[in-house]
């Protein structure tokens, strides 16, 4: 069994460009191409804190899913950190991991089953 990991820091799916274009970020994710794939500041900030990666253009235009971990309604993910998988790996638990810090951070993790094989990923972003 061979899998692949990928973190990767999509800031809000801003580009140096100054625009934001989700099909940008997903077009690196298809070319990557890894088994799990953590990411980083994957909501916006401010309003509803939506996820910068609307669900039905990664499940429309990707092989992924994301590990259900969103506490809001439009994320994907829980202090801006999101797990995707690829489909035909089984999720079989997934959480939020709080961080004792002064300001939110946190943590995200997911028990999967990959090949009869039990694997536990665990995605952050410290802000180091």
């Amino acid at each position: 069994m061979k899998l692949t990991f990928a973190s990767y820091n999509i800031r809000k799916a801003v580009g140096l460009d100054r625009r934001r274009d989700p099909e940008r970020i997903l077009s690196v994710l298809r070319e990557i191409d890894a088994d799990v794939v953590a990411l980083q500041e994957a909501d916006r900030r401010i309003g509803r804190r939506a996820s910068a990666l609307p669900m039905a253009m990664i499940l429309d235009h990707t092989h992924y899913r994301p590990v259900p971990l969103s506490m809001r309604p439009d994320s994907i993910g829980w202090h801006g950190n999101a797990l995707l998988v690829k489909r035909g790996i089984e999720i079989v638990s997934a959480a939020p991991v709080p961080l004792p810090v002064l300001e939110p951070r946190g943590a995200i993790r997911a028990d999967l089953l990959i090949e009869g094989r039990a694997v536990r990923v665990v995605g952050m972003h410290l802000d180091l």
